[in-house]
């Protein structure tokens, strides 16, 4: 591959990525993608020869960078507590940088469970509990933690996050009318989620 085709895939990848958030795999034109790329649509369909296809790319690839994102959660150098500090601010600052992502993510488990059942098998789940068993024993003990208990641990902690996100329409119209700033509260938040749940465990 060429230089020049790096540049127009990325530039292709790119448009694709913000049409998809925008407007769902659905409502997503080829013509949309290729307008916003800034080429033809015969180009378009030259790298990517139909819009499942460059959709599953789009996918995959953000479903990628996020876990990447959280790697450091596995960081045995990082108590328990403060992985959970860690996972509550950088998740929610790239949120704020990818606010469509709920809304789309959500709308493709709806539209397409099977695609998210298969990204879900390919990440070793079993795996990552292990690891993260093996290094916060003691803590996971004196937490009351354990792998039964875990699947409501892990989805409590996560709704924390994404539901500001997700019902952003709602939360920010009822902010509006009372003074309070969507923007800070997401800042604020950050800490407020930690703190909440370190609280909730440690009773």
């Amino acid at each position: 591959m060429t230089e020049n085709d790096r540049q127009t895939e990325e530039k292709i990848f790119d448009a694709a990525t913000e049409v998809f958030i925008e407007k769902g795999m659905d409502g997503a034109r080829m013509q949309d993608i290729a307008n916003h790329a800034g080429i033809n649509k015969a180009l378009l369909h030259y790298y990517y020869r139909t819009k499942d296809h460059l959709f599953n790319a789009v996918f995959e690839k953000i479903a990628g960078k996020m876990f990447a994102k959280f790697a450091p959660v596995f960081d045995e150098n990082l108590t328990l507590e403060e992985k959970i500090r860690f996972f509550y601010r950088e998740h929610i600052t790239f949120l704020q940088e990818n606010p469509g992502l709920p809304a789309f993510i959500l709308n493709e488990i709806y539209r397409n469970p099977v695609r998210i059942r298969k990204l879900i098998h390919s990440i070793d789940i079993k795996k990552l509990w292990d690891t993260l068993a093996e290094q916060h024993r003691d803590e996971l003990k004196n937490y009351r933690l354990t792998e039964e208990t875990i699947p409501q641990f892990m989805t409590s902690v996560a709704a924390i996050s994404v539901f500001p996100f997700a019902a952003r329409g709602i939360i920010e119209g009822i902010f509006d009318s009372i003074g309070i700033d969507f923007n800070n509260y997401l800042e604020e938040r950050k800490k407020y989620a930690a703190d909440f749940v370190i609280r909730a465990i440690k009773k």
